[in-house]
């Protein structure tokens, strides 16, 4: 690998160990085993870095959201599939050391970091456009711009809420299969005649 990598997987490790107000240029440097003029030359910023980093670490949860990649047991669009990919990414946010609670450090941070705010905003439209096929079927590819702003923007919303939820008191977080209930029953009040 070369620093640009370097520098992104010892941000990886700092952002899980420390979070991310914590970490220091010091730190990332001593964990990638770079240098601290690298981070300028290739990120501009460590805060940038620490965004870039953030963003590689949600990116690759996506397996994790799908069971781990294997083929998925329900129809794409079904409460069945809703319940499936929620109930994995809870599981997610059961793990110790999850990254979700990382993710509510940054949302508060997020009006002192305009620069890092900014590029994760960007981000968010991606996760949008990543979920749909996951929980619609297709493929990333496919997903249009307006349904990443409306469809994709709902799952992360959920997620979002999902996250602030199980990193406040997990003992009364939803599970899947309540989220799975409370759409059946937003499903049946909206189509009520």
């Amino acid at each position: 690998m070369g620093h640009r990598e370097d520098l992104l997987e010892g941000a990886k490790r700092c952002l899980l160990q420390k979070g991310f107000a914590r970490t220091t240029a010091r730190d990332i440097v001593k964990e990638s085993g770079t240098n601290l003029a690298s981070i300028g030359y290739h990120y501009g910023s460590k805060d940038a870095l620490l965004a870039q980093a953030y963003v590689s670490l949600v990116e690759g949860m996506g397996d994790a959201f799908q069971g781990g990649g294997a083929v998925m047991s329900s129809r794409p669009g079904s409460v069945e599939r809703f319940q499936e990919v929620w109930s994995n990414v809870i599981a997610t946010m059961r793990e110790p050391g999850s990254i979700w609670r990382l993710s509510m450090e940054i949302v508060v941070m997020g009006d002192t970091l305009p620069e890092v705010r900014d590029q994760l905003a960007r981000a968010q439209r991606e996760a949008g456009r990543g979920f749909v096929p996951m929980l619609m079927g297709g493929s990333e590819e496919d997903v249009s711009d307006e349904t990443a702003d409306t469809l994709g923007m709902f799952y992360v919303t959920l997620m979002t809420g999902l996250i602030a939820q199980w990193t406040f008191d997990p003992k009364t977080a939803p599970s899947g299969e309540q989220l799975a209930e409370g759409l059946r029953q937003m499903i049946a009040a909206a189509t009520k005649g």
